[in-house]
């Protein structure tokens, strides 16, 4: 009997799960997730499920949410983007500059037009000198060409000089997308190299933990429109691994649930992922996965990603009460589960007078990826403070370059702050008892006493505290599932100038919203499947509201995990014939361009190109049983006076598998 072995590393937890084809899940289990050593989660998480079974296993598929929560959070590893033609102005439309933050952006000489053309010899001596003086401070280079979808010579010949140079990861926009829109192109370029060395990170401990194991099966990575590629081509494309999660979290909530025409809401630490499905597939977006606020270039699963999870951090809203997310902190009860020492710290803390940063610690959580040397010194000193375990943060707050330091090491994902949290707040109901309860109380305590004055917290109990907090969480569950219905509506959104319709929503979701003198109901048009751990805490509350029924199947909280073993291998190949003069079509291909003086001359050794390369690169994502197919659109205006006018044609070639599986 064989049987496939499923992992899913979330923020918070690590799933595993084994599926036996035509059985379905035989054993589940969960471990926390260790980011500064990702193998120790993962190893027990694999440990719990394989039952001596390992011999038994011919496949082995990861999904993950680390690349969506670390753009949500707008953490990622420091990097160098080369952008070779670009005008400086021109990025400035889709927040580039910030989006990298204080990484180094460089302009250099060179480019091609709209026609394959070169606007400007490339200066590779700027390149080689960008190298060397940012090598020593970043962990990757992303390289973005102006036009190098239609003729990526710049761009290969930067990577190369890269790799020679430094022996660091490169990413070029024209590997990950042949449409156009270049500064889209360079974001997620851009992208992809700041989530290289923690993709690197995680195969290479799930490699490890394998062979440790005898395990010999092919690893596989959810992409994020929920197929599958081979592990070492995700490590050269882990942008693709965006919404990893959330698709692998769709496959699986249809392979679970048996339903079709479904909203799937999958609610983890970080961030809530709602999408729809139809006919029991989902959804993808073509232009592009907007994941953080940023919209990227990678076909993925149409997610409406929010960050509201278990784990996310509470506000207050001025007088009117809580507000939780977008970024993830860890709850104090499972600091105190962890490190129960930090227990006396808060007890000591809630006997005292009030204190500005009471019931707040920082710890490590992720490791260094560029050593100190990326570091100042001020961060390197709080760095080393953090060696032996989480510090209150009042003993780290001693001024203005303090806090500086924190919030840089926040913003690179180095250390996290651990605070009172929705997960707390269930503990304190009594709805979970995974962790500590004391902790979650006093936790509790200590946040109302943070409270401003006046504020409709300020001076309640625990309880109380809770109670609130799981209100609100259960009205941001339920207005996120009506901007998704909103949108799978239709194209306009509520703007923030709307507040009649987000008043009239807010009453809708709230706790007796057809009560009063104005009553208001909604009604959702399909069910929700909702999956993940903290699901059944709040969505049977969120599926009253919204007058649907609610789906909770069977092993809901590992759900990805499951999903990750139930797709298939599909890559895709485009390529594009322009005719920049009369009697000239030349052929965009991904490795150059090529000229022919007949249209079909061309179409026909494009077709042959994209096929082709379609079939390696499922071979390489680890694919079998390959089936190919392409598709021609021509755009020809016809009858144009005595003729007709070539604008353009379009191919592409698609090439679907299973997944390779080890011979058991």
């Amino acid at each position: 009997m064989t049987v496939h072995l499923g992992l899913d590393t979330g923020g918070t937890y690590t799933d595993a799960v084994l599926v036996e084809p035509g059985r379905g899940v035989v054993a589940e289990a969960k471990a926390l997730t260790t980011k500064h050593d990702l193998s120790i989660g993962l190893g027990e998480a694999i440990a719990a499920v394989l039952s001596g079974r390992q011999e038994d296993i011919d496949l082995v598929s990861l999904s993950t949410t680390l690349a969506t929560n670390a753009i949500v959070e707008g953490q990622g590893s420091p990097i160098c983007l080369l952008l070779l033609g670009y005008d400086p102005e021109g990025i400035e439309r889709v927040g580039l500059r910030r989006a990298l933050g204080a990484d180094p952006i460089v302009f250099v000489s060179g480019g091609h037009t709209a026609i394959g053309d070169e606007q400007a010899p490339l200066d590779i001596e700027a390149v080689r000198a960008a190298v060397i003086e940012h090598s020593p401070r970043v962990a990757a280079f992303a390289v973005s060409g102006f036009f190098s979808v239609r003729n990526p010579a710049h761009e290969i010949a930067a990577r190369d000089l890269v790799r020679t140079t430094s022996n660091l990861p490169v990413t070029c926009g024209h590997e990950l997308s042949s449409r156009l829109d270049a500064p889209r192109r360079a974001l997620t370029a851009a992208l992809n190299a700041r989530l290289v060395p923690q993709l690197t990170q995680l195969i290479r401990a799930v490699g490890t933990l394998l062979r440790e194991r005898g395990i010999e099966a092919p690893l596989m990575v959810v992409k994020g429109d929920g197929s599958l590629m081979d592990a070492e081509a995700a490590l050269t494309r882990p942008v693709e691994t965006i919404l990893s999660g959330p698709a692998a979290s769709v496959v699986g909530a249809h392979y679970l649930s048996g339903r079709g025409d479904v909203f799937v809401a999958d609610m983890g630490g970080t961030t809530t992922d709602i999408a729809l499905s139809h006919d029991g597939q989902p959804i993808l977006n073509a232009d592009g996965a907007s994941v953080g606020g940023w919209r990227t270039m990678v076909e993925a699963v149409a997610i409406h990603t929010f960050g509201l999870g278990g784990d996310s951090e509470v506000h207050f809203d001025g007088l009117s009460g809580l507000r939780v997310g977008p970024r993830r902190v860890m709850p104090l009860s499972l600091l105190a589960h962890q490190y129960p020492g930090t227990l006396e710290v808060l007890r000591q803390q809630a006997e005292r007078p009030a204190e500005p940063h009471d019931g707040r610690f920082v710890l490590r959580y992720w490791p260094l990826e560029t050593g100190r040397g990326g570091l100042t010194e001020a961060q390197v000193r709080l760095w080393e403070l953090l060696a032996n375990g989480p510090l209150p943060l009042a003993e780290l707050m001693t001024g203005y370059a303090a806090t500086g330091a924190l919030n840089k090491l926040m913003e690179r994902g180095l250390v996290i702050v651990a605070d009172f949290t929705p997960s707390d707040a269930s503990h304190v109901l009594g709805l979970q008892h995974s962790w500590s309860i004391e902790a979650a109380r006093l936790g509790a305590t200590l946040l109302v006493r943070r409270a401003p004055a006046g504020s409709v917290v300020a001076g309640v109990e625990p309880e109380e505290l809770a109670r609130q907090l799981r209100e609100q969480v259960v009205r941001q569950s339920a207005r996120a599932l009506i901007a998704t219905a909103l949108e799978g509506d239709g194209p306009r959104a509520m703007d923030a100038a709307d507040t009649l319709g987000r008043r009239l929503i807010d009453q809708a979701v709230g706790p007796d919203g057809t009560s009063g003198i104005l009553g208001i109901g909604l009604r959702l048009g399909r069910p929700i499947v909702a999956i993940g751990a903290p699901v059944e805490s709040y969505y049977p509350e969120v599926a009253r509201r919204l007058a649907t029924e609610l789906i909770v199947p069977p092993h809901a909280a590992v759900s990805n995990a499951v999903g990750a073993v139930a797709g298939g291998v599909v890559q895709k190949v485009a390529a594009l014939i322009t005719s920049p003069t009369e009697g000239m079509f030349r052929a965009h291909l991904p490795t150059g361009i090529l000229d022919f003086s007949d249209l079909e001359a061309a179409a026909a050794l494009v077709v042959a190109e994209v096929r082709r390369l379609a079939q390696e690169a499922a071979e390489r994502a680890g694919g079998a049983d390959i089936v190919l197919r392409h598709e021609r659109q021509d755009n020809i205006v016809r009858d144009l006076g005595s003729r007709d006018m070539f604008i353009e044609t379009r191919i592409m070639a698609v090439a679907t598998g299973r997944p390779r599986l080890a011979k058991v």
